[in-house]
Protein backbone atom coordinates (compact mmCIF):
# COMPACT_ATOMS: atom_id res chain seq x y z
CA UNK A 1 0.00 0.00 0.00
CA UNK A 2 1.35 3.57 -1.12
CA UNK A 3 1.68 6.62 1.44
CA UNK A 4 -0.41 8.12 -0.98
CA UNK A 5 -3.72 5.55 -0.83
CA UNK A 6 -3.25 5.42 3.36
CA UNK A 7 -3.13 9.26 2.66
CA UNK A 8 -6.46 8.98 1.26
CA UNK A 9 -7.64 6.37 3.35
CA UNK A 10 -6.78 8.45 6.45
CA UNK A 11 -8.80 11.47 5.03
CA UNK A 12 -11.91 9.60 4.63
CA UNK A 13 -11.76 8.43 8.23
CA UNK A 14 -12.07 12.17 9.31
CA UNK A 15 -15.15 14.57 8.60
CA UNK A 16 -14.89 17.46 6.71
CA UNK A 17 -14.48 20.56 7.62
CA UNK A 18 -18.37 21.07 7.12
CA UNK A 19 -19.00 18.06 8.74
CA UNK A 20 -16.84 18.53 11.85
CA UNK A 21 -19.25 18.36 15.10
CA UNK A 22 -17.81 21.79 16.10
CA UNK A 23 -18.90 23.09 12.69
CA UNK A 24 -22.21 25.17 13.51
CA UNK A 25 -22.98 26.73 10.36
CA UNK A 26 -19.85 28.96 10.31
CA UNK A 27 -19.76 31.89 7.35
CA UNK A 28 -16.03 31.46 6.63
CA UNK A 29 -12.87 29.77 7.65
CA UNK A 30 -9.61 30.87 6.42
CA UNK A 31 -6.30 28.59 6.41
CA UNK A 32 -3.20 31.17 6.59
CA UNK A 33 0.22 29.21 5.61
CA UNK A 34 3.83 31.58 5.01
CA UNK A 35 6.63 29.24 4.18
CA UNK A 36 9.16 32.12 4.99
CA UNK A 37 8.14 32.70 8.45
CA UNK A 38 6.72 29.22 9.14
CA UNK A 39 3.22 30.92 9.95
CA UNK A 40 0.16 28.45 10.18
CA UNK A 41 -2.88 29.52 11.06
CA UNK A 42 -6.44 28.99 10.96
CA UNK A 43 -9.36 32.06 11.12
CA UNK A 44 -12.87 31.39 11.97
CA UNK A 45 -16.06 34.10 11.78
CA UNK A 46 -18.78 32.46 13.03
CA UNK A 47 -21.83 34.69 12.55
CA UNK A 48 -21.61 38.61 11.30
CA UNK A 49 -25.27 39.51 11.84
CA UNK A 50 -24.27 41.62 14.45
CA UNK A 51 -21.57 43.43 13.23
CA UNK A 52 -17.68 42.19 12.25
CA UNK A 53 -16.57 39.12 14.20
CA UNK A 54 -13.99 40.00 16.97
CA UNK A 55 -12.14 37.31 19.06
CA UNK A 56 -8.79 37.05 20.10
CA UNK A 57 -6.17 34.52 18.41
CA UNK A 58 -4.31 31.73 20.51
CA UNK A 59 -0.90 30.33 19.98
CA UNK A 60 -0.66 26.80 21.27
CA UNK A 61 1.18 23.88 20.32
CA UNK A 62 -1.59 21.53 18.91
CA UNK A 63 -1.13 17.73 18.46
CA UNK A 64 -3.01 18.06 15.10
CA UNK A 65 -4.14 20.81 12.86
CA UNK A 66 -7.26 19.06 13.04
CA UNK A 67 -7.44 19.62 17.06
CA UNK A 68 -6.61 23.47 15.64
CA UNK A 69 -9.18 23.56 13.68
CA UNK A 70 -11.44 22.30 16.21
CA UNK A 71 -10.24 24.63 18.58
CA UNK A 72 -10.72 27.67 16.34
CA UNK A 73 -14.14 26.29 15.71
CA UNK A 74 -15.86 26.46 19.05
CA UNK A 75 -13.86 29.16 19.94
CA UNK A 76 -15.42 31.00 17.58
CA UNK A 77 -18.94 29.90 18.00
CA UNK A 78 -18.86 30.68 21.45
CA UNK A 79 -17.33 34.43 20.55
CA UNK A 80 -21.00 34.94 18.39
CA UNK A 81 -22.84 34.15 21.76
CA UNK A 82 -21.05 35.53 24.16
CA UNK A 83 -21.41 39.20 22.26
CA UNK A 84 -24.98 38.81 21.84
CA UNK A 85 -25.86 37.33 24.87
CA UNK A 86 -23.56 40.44 26.62
CA UNK A 87 -25.32 43.08 24.31
CA UNK A 88 -22.70 43.74 22.01
CA UNK A 89 -22.59 44.95 18.18
CA UNK A 90 -19.97 41.99 17.45
CA UNK A 91 -20.27 38.90 15.84
CA UNK A 92 -18.04 36.32 16.65
CA UNK A 93 -14.73 35.06 15.01
CA UNK A 94 -11.22 33.26 16.40
CA UNK A 95 -7.85 32.62 15.21
CA UNK A 96 -5.41 30.24 16.16
CA UNK A 97 -1.83 30.23 15.21
CA UNK A 98 -0.16 26.69 15.44
CA UNK A 99 3.58 26.61 17.47
CA UNK A 100 5.05 27.48 20.59
CA UNK A 101 4.43 30.77 21.68
CA UNK A 102 7.45 30.82 23.62
CA UNK A 103 10.08 29.43 21.10
CA UNK A 104 8.65 30.00 17.85
CA UNK A 105 7.08 33.40 18.09
CA UNK A 106 8.23 36.52 16.76
CA UNK A 107 7.48 39.58 15.66
CA UNK A 108 8.00 38.53 11.63
CA UNK A 109 5.27 35.93 12.20
CA UNK A 110 2.80 37.97 13.92
CA UNK A 111 2.91 40.75 11.47
CA UNK A 112 2.71 37.77 9.08
CA UNK A 113 -0.99 37.05 10.52
CA UNK A 114 -1.38 40.88 10.45
CA UNK A 115 -1.51 40.83 6.90
CA UNK A 116 -3.76 37.67 6.55
CA UNK A 117 -5.95 39.58 9.05
CA UNK A 118 -5.78 42.86 7.02
CA UNK A 119 -6.88 40.84 4.10
CA UNK A 120 -10.43 39.99 5.43
CA UNK A 121 -10.89 43.61 5.22
CA UNK A 122 -12.29 44.04 8.64
CA UNK A 123 -14.78 41.15 8.32
CA UNK A 124 -12.60 39.47 11.49
CA UNK A 125 -11.25 41.69 13.95
CA UNK A 126 -8.24 40.04 16.21
CA UNK A 127 -7.24 40.15 19.94
CA UNK A 128 -5.05 38.92 22.78
CA UNK A 129 -5.72 35.44 23.48
CA UNK A 130 -3.76 32.28 25.42
CA UNK A 131 0.22 32.87 24.20
CA UNK A 132 -0.40 36.33 22.92
CA UNK A 133 0.45 39.21 24.64
CA UNK A 134 -0.11 43.25 24.10
CA UNK A 135 2.54 43.68 22.08
CA UNK A 136 1.73 41.31 19.71
CA UNK A 137 -1.64 43.49 18.76
CA UNK A 138 0.27 45.87 18.43
CA UNK A 139 3.31 44.69 15.89
CA UNK A 140 -0.06 43.57 14.23
CA UNK A 141 -1.72 46.72 14.18
CA UNK A 142 1.67 48.09 12.18
CA UNK A 143 0.15 46.30 9.35
CA UNK A 144 -4.18 45.93 9.83
CA UNK A 145 -6.35 48.36 12.07
CA UNK A 146 -8.31 45.63 12.66
CA UNK A 147 -6.68 44.52 16.27
CA UNK A 148 -7.67 45.33 19.31
CA UNK A 149 -6.22 44.91 22.64
CA UNK A 150 -3.08 47.10 21.91
CA UNK A 151 -0.77 49.16 23.89
CA UNK A 152 -2.80 52.24 26.09
CA UNK A 153 0.04 54.20 24.93
CA UNK A 154 -1.14 53.51 21.11
CA UNK A 155 -4.59 54.64 21.92
CA UNK A 156 -5.93 50.95 22.67
CA UNK A 157 -7.06 49.61 25.64
CA UNK A 158 -4.47 47.44 26.89
CA UNK A 159 -4.19 44.13 28.32
CA UNK A 160 -7.78 42.58 28.85
CA UNK A 161 -7.34 39.99 31.66
CA UNK A 162 -7.97 42.16 34.37
CA UNK A 163 -11.30 43.13 32.92
CA UNK A 164 -11.81 39.32 32.04
CA UNK A 165 -11.01 38.63 35.67
CA UNK A 166 -13.46 41.08 37.26
CA UNK A 167 -16.23 39.74 34.45
CA UNK A 168 -15.65 36.24 35.87
CA UNK A 169 -15.62 37.39 39.71
CA UNK A 170 -19.09 38.84 39.13
CA UNK A 171 -20.68 35.77 37.92
CA UNK A 172 -19.11 33.77 40.57
CA UNK A 173 -20.36 36.47 43.06
CA UNK A 174 -23.99 35.77 41.15
CA UNK A 175 -23.81 32.25 41.50
CA UNK A 176 -23.04 32.22 45.22
CA UNK A 177 -26.14 34.93 45.49
CA UNK A 178 -28.57 31.85 43.41
CA UNK A 179 -26.82 28.84 45.86
CA UNK A 180 -25.91 30.35 48.81
CA UNK A 181 -28.52 33.38 49.45
CA UNK A 182 -25.13 35.64 49.44
CA UNK A 183 -22.77 36.62 46.93
CA UNK A 184 -20.36 37.31 49.78
CA UNK A 185 -17.45 34.44 49.25
CA UNK A 186 -15.93 35.23 52.64
CA UNK A 187 -14.85 31.33 53.83
CA UNK A 188 -15.83 30.02 50.52
CA UNK A 189 -13.15 27.45 49.40
CA UNK A 190 -12.75 28.14 45.48
CA UNK A 191 -10.21 26.23 43.33
CA UNK A 192 -8.58 27.87 40.46
CA UNK A 193 -7.86 25.59 37.27
CA UNK A 194 -5.30 27.48 35.51
CA UNK A 195 -3.25 30.99 37.06
CA UNK A 196 -2.33 33.05 34.09
CA UNK A 197 -3.10 36.37 33.66
CA UNK A 198 -6.90 35.90 34.67
CA UNK A 199 -6.76 33.42 37.23
CA UNK A 200 -3.83 35.42 38.79
CA UNK A 201 -6.67 38.45 39.05
CA UNK A 202 -9.36 36.01 40.17
CA UNK A 203 -7.51 34.65 43.13
CA UNK A 204 -6.82 38.41 43.95
CA UNK A 205 -10.22 38.95 43.99
CA UNK A 206 -11.63 36.18 45.81
CA UNK A 207 -8.54 36.40 48.40
CA UNK A 208 -9.85 39.63 48.88
CA UNK A 209 -13.24 38.97 50.05
CA UNK A 210 -12.20 36.84 52.18
CA UNK A 211 -12.32 33.26 50.41
CA UNK A 212 -10.63 30.15 50.59
CA UNK A 213 -8.05 29.58 47.09
CA UNK A 214 -6.89 26.40 46.24
CA UNK A 215 -4.91 26.90 43.15
CA UNK A 216 -3.59 24.26 40.40
CA UNK A 217 -1.98 24.77 37.26
CA UNK A 218 0.94 22.59 35.55
CA UNK A 219 3.44 24.80 36.13
CA UNK A 220 4.57 24.64 39.10
CA UNK A 221 7.16 27.77 39.99
CA UNK A 222 4.16 29.83 38.87
CA UNK A 223 2.16 28.39 41.93
CA UNK A 224 4.71 28.65 44.18
CA UNK A 225 5.04 32.20 43.35
CA UNK A 226 1.71 32.64 43.68
CA UNK A 227 1.01 30.55 46.86
CA UNK A 228 3.81 33.00 48.80
CA UNK A 229 2.02 36.41 47.09
CA UNK A 230 -1.40 35.54 48.29
CA UNK A 231 -1.33 32.46 50.65
CA UNK A 232 -3.44 30.22 48.11
CA UNK A 233 -3.29 26.52 49.17
CA UNK A 234 -1.37 24.59 46.20
CA UNK A 235 -2.32 21.39 44.72
CA UNK A 236 -0.27 19.86 42.00
CA UNK A 237 -1.39 17.28 39.65
CA UNK A 238 -4.49 16.44 37.57
CA UNK A 239 -6.63 14.74 40.60
CA UNK A 240 -8.20 18.01 41.51
CA UNK A 241 -12.03 17.26 40.45
CA UNK A 242 -13.30 15.63 43.71
CA UNK A 243 -11.39 18.16 46.26
CA UNK A 244 -14.20 19.30 48.81
CA UNK A 245 -14.70 22.94 47.64
CA UNK A 246 -17.72 25.60 47.20
CA UNK A 247 -16.75 26.65 43.49
CA UNK A 248 -14.91 24.81 40.73
CA UNK A 249 -12.91 27.83 38.67
CA UNK A 250 -11.45 26.32 35.43
CA UNK A 251 -9.52 29.71 34.07
CA UNK A 252 -7.18 27.42 31.78
CA UNK A 253 -8.25 25.46 28.62
CA UNK A 254 -11.32 23.99 27.98
CA UNK A 255 -13.41 20.94 28.35
CA UNK A 256 -12.65 20.27 31.81
CA UNK A 257 -15.81 19.08 32.55
CA UNK A 258 -15.89 16.04 30.24
CA UNK A 259 -17.34 11.77 30.38
CA UNK A 260 -13.71 11.57 33.06
CA UNK A 261 -14.28 14.34 35.34
CA UNK A 262 -17.90 15.30 36.03
CA UNK A 263 -18.89 12.51 38.37
CA UNK A 264 -16.08 13.34 40.23
CA UNK A 265 -16.67 16.70 41.42
CA UNK A 266 -17.41 17.95 44.14
CA UNK A 267 -18.12 21.43 44.06
CA UNK A 268 -21.71 23.31 43.80
CA UNK A 269 -20.65 25.74 41.82
CA UNK A 270 -18.46 25.66 38.29
CA UNK A 271 -17.92 29.58 37.55
CA UNK A 272 -14.09 30.16 35.62
CA UNK A 273 -12.74 32.03 32.96
CA UNK A 274 -12.05 28.98 30.36
CA UNK A 275 -13.78 28.81 26.93
CA UNK A 276 -15.75 25.75 26.23
CA UNK A 277 -15.57 24.54 29.51
CA UNK A 278 -17.92 21.54 28.72
CA UNK A 279 -16.70 18.86 26.50
CA UNK A 280 -19.91 18.32 25.21
CA UNK A 281 -22.57 21.36 26.25
CA UNK A 282 -26.01 19.43 26.03
CA UNK A 283 -24.64 16.10 27.46
CA UNK A 284 -22.80 17.49 30.38
CA UNK A 285 -24.65 20.66 30.88
CA UNK A 286 -27.58 18.10 31.80
CA UNK A 287 -25.58 16.45 34.30
CA UNK A 288 -24.53 18.93 36.03
CA UNK A 289 -27.91 20.43 36.37
CA UNK A 290 -28.99 16.43 37.27
CA UNK A 291 -26.10 16.21 40.01
CA UNK A 292 -27.45 19.90 41.10
CA UNK A 293 -24.40 21.60 40.47
CA UNK A 294 -24.92 25.01 39.24
CA UNK A 295 -22.75 25.94 36.15
CA UNK A 296 -22.42 29.61 35.12
CA UNK A 297 -21.82 29.50 31.35
CA UNK A 298 -18.39 30.63 30.31
CA UNK A 299 -19.36 32.79 27.18
CA UNK A 300 -21.84 34.90 29.41
CA UNK A 301 -19.08 35.33 32.79
CA UNK A 302 -15.82 35.47 30.79
CA UNK A 303 -17.12 38.57 28.67
CA UNK A 304 -15.18 41.23 30.20
CA UNK A 305 -11.97 41.23 27.93
CA UNK A 306 -14.64 41.73 24.94
CA UNK A 307 -16.19 44.37 27.10
CA UNK A 308 -12.58 46.27 27.23
CA UNK A 309 -11.31 45.79 23.40
CA UNK A 310 -14.80 47.02 22.23
CA UNK A 311 -14.11 50.32 23.93
CA UNK A 312 -12.14 50.65 21.09
CA UNK A 313 -14.51 50.47 18.51
CA UNK A 314 -17.55 51.93 19.90
CA UNK A 315 -15.44 54.64 21.94
CA UNK A 316 -16.63 54.73 25.52
CA UNK A 317 -14.07 54.95 28.54
CA UNK A 318 -13.03 52.76 31.14
CA UNK A 319 -16.16 53.71 33.85
CA UNK A 320 -18.03 52.02 31.09
CA UNK A 321 -16.31 49.41 30.71
CA UNK A 322 -16.34 48.46 34.50
CA UNK A 323 -20.22 49.58 34.34
CA UNK A 324 -20.64 47.06 31.23
CA UNK A 325 -18.44 43.79 33.54
CA UNK A 326 -20.00 44.51 36.31
CA UNK A 327 -23.39 44.14 34.97
CA UNK A 328 -22.37 40.56 33.96
CA UNK A 329 -23.17 39.87 37.90
CA UNK A 330 -27.32 41.00 37.00
CA UNK A 331 -27.07 38.68 33.52
CA UNK A 332 -26.06 36.34 35.02
CA UNK A 333 -28.88 35.62 38.00
CA UNK A 334 -31.33 37.05 34.64
CA UNK A 335 -30.19 33.58 33.42
CA UNK A 336 -30.50 31.33 36.33
CA UNK A 337 -34.12 32.72 36.92
CA UNK A 338 -34.77 31.90 33.38
CA UNK A 339 -33.56 28.97 33.57
CA UNK A 340 -35.06 27.45 36.44
CA UNK A 341 -38.63 28.90 34.68
CA UNK A 342 -38.10 26.83 32.04
CA UNK A 343 -36.78 24.00 33.13
CA UNK A 344 -33.50 23.86 30.91
CA UNK A 345 -29.92 24.23 31.67
CA UNK A 346 -28.28 27.49 32.34
CA UNK A 347 -26.10 26.77 29.12
CA UNK A 348 -29.28 26.14 27.00
CA UNK A 349 -30.96 29.85 28.71
CA UNK A 350 -27.81 31.93 27.90
CA UNK A 351 -27.76 30.18 23.97
CA UNK A 352 -31.66 31.10 23.57
CA UNK A 353 -31.42 34.28 24.84
CA UNK A 354 -27.91 34.98 22.12
CA UNK A 355 -30.23 33.34 19.68
CA UNK A 356 -32.85 35.68 19.82
CA UNK A 357 -31.28 38.56 19.77
CA UNK A 358 -28.91 37.47 16.05
CA UNK A 359 -32.09 35.92 15.38
CA UNK A 360 -34.22 39.78 15.66
CA UNK A 361 -30.91 41.50 14.46
CA UNK A 362 -31.48 39.12 11.27
CA UNK A 363 -35.36 39.88 11.16
CA UNK A 364 -34.89 43.88 10.84
CA UNK A 365 -32.04 43.40 7.48
CA UNK A 366 -34.61 41.15 5.70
Amino acid sequence: MTSETIEVKDLKKMDPVFGQLSFNGHEQIVFCNDEETGLKAIIGIHNTVLGPALGGTRMWSYKSEWEALNDVLRLSRGMTYKSAVTGLDLGGGKAVIIGDAKTQKNDALMAKFGEFVHSLGGKYITAEDVGMETRDMDVIHDVTPHVTGISESRGGSGNPSPITAYGVFMGMKASAKHVFGTDNLEGRKVLVQGVGHVGETLVDYITKEGGEVIINDIHEDRLLELSKKYGATVHMGSDIYGLDVDIYAPCALGATINDNTIEQLNAKIVAGAANNQLADEIKHGHRLKERGILYAPDFLINAGGIINVYAEIAKYGRDEIMTKTENIYNTTLDIFSLAEKEGITTHEAALNVAQSRIDARKNEKK
